[in-house]
């Protein structure tokens, strides 16, 4: 493993996990931290899409958290931040 910072192989060390649950490193080196292979946490465009086109339809955004199994936070944040009008 090679920090991605001075790109040393050596004086890698455990450093703990982040919130996600996915094992940190800190190079000996430089003293970057660093996660190599973190998760990615998002949801695909066509999730998105079924949730705000179901929330359009009148259902809450809470409503929506249940069905889909996120937060009701996740709907709002969506269309606010893209705006979203519902297809026909």
């Amino acid at each position: 493993m090679n920090c991605p910072n001075c790109k040393a192989d050596d004086g890698q060390m455990k450093n703990g996990r982040n919130r996600s649950g996915t094992q940190t490193y800190i190079c000996r080196h430089c003293k970057k931290t660093y996660t190599p292979e973190p998760k990615r946490h998002s949801y695909t465009d066509d999730v998105r899409e079924k949730a705000i086109k179901t929330y359009f339809m009148g259902v809450s955004g809470r409503g929506v958290g249940k069905i889909f199994g996120f937060s009701k936070g996740n709907v709002y944040n969506w269309i606010k931040k893209n705006g979203l009008k519902p297809k026909k």
